[in-house]
């Protein structure tokens, strides 16, 4: 099994380089964040038309909005709702004994003040719901099979960003997210996939600003995006790719690609 997460920043201008990218890797499922599109407009059938035949998706005009796209039947389809605000980042389903959460947790704007800015505060809030809800949960099951994708916006490690001096009074690194994206991870136990296959002291990321002219030359990158899986899932796990090529594709997302494979 072949796990796909992209932030894909509008589904409708980019469905051809998703397209590109399942001839590429072939996974089995893609989900997709920041897809932008209200349900009635989503390119459903350019999806089908290339195997992809199950589809549960959540969004909204011009923000926000997930989806997942699979060549496997779905035996159940959620959505959540988080922090109070209906505004399309949380979708799960179950496929093939195990259940996939997407996420896309808000940005947080750009000042790292909840007083200053709301945003910033409402990414806090969100992330701290997580770390209890799925705690909650999944609390009667013992060893449950879940997966969590998508992207988080926060990179929370050292070699996660270009820089981790100078990008701790930066949003997406700054030490309130820091602190509660571990917390998230700790309550229940989650797998960082991608850490399982790129040694801590080595750099790895997933977004690169449109605002670099050269972003390979610069190189400024940060981890942004993340697949975590379940403790019983872990030997299960075969591999994690990055495709940091699909950065130059035509009309680029400034997210690139991650996958896991997953022996079930």
């Amino acid at each position: 099994m072949k796990i796909v997460s992209w932030n894909i920043n509008s589904v409708r201008l980019r469905a051809p380089i998703v397209l590109k990218l399942a001839e590429l890797w072939q996974p089995d499922i893609i989900c997709l964040q920041e897809t932008k599109c209200p349900d009635e407009l989503f390119p459903e059938e350019t999806f089908i038309d290339a195997g992809f035949t199950h589809i549960h998706k959540h969004g909204m005009k011009g923000y926000n909005g997930v989806a997942i796209l699979s060549r496997h039947p779905f035996d159940a389809v959620n959505v959540h709702h988080r922090v109070g605000q209906e505004d399309c980042r949380h979708i799960a389903v179950s496929v093939k004994g195990f259940d996939l959460h997407n996420l896309y947790i808000p940005a947080g704007g750009d000042v790292p003040d909840r007083e200053e800015n709301p945003k910033f505060g409402h990414k806090l809030d969100f992330v701290d719901e997580m770390a209890d809800w799925f705690k909650d949960t999944y609390k009667a099951q013992k060893d449950p099979a879940v997966i969590a994708v998508g992207d988080f916006n926060i990179a929370p490690y050292e070699h996660d960003v270009w820089s981790h001096k100078q990008l701790l009074k930066v949003v997406s690194h700054t030490p309130p997210e820091l602190e509660r994206i571990e917390k998230m991870r700790k309550n229940f136990d989650w797998v960082d996939t991608a850490r399982e296959f790129v040694p801590m002291d080595e750099k790895t990321y997933t977004w690169w600003s449109y605002r670099n002219r050269d972003w390979k030359k610069s190189n400024r990158g940060r981890r942004l995006d993340h697949i975590w899986a379940t403790p019983v899932l872990k030997p299960k796990l075969k591999s994690y790719n990055v495709l940091p090529e699909a950065r130059d594709w035509e009309k680029p997302s400034d997210h690139v690609p991650i996958m896991v494979e997953i022996d079930l």
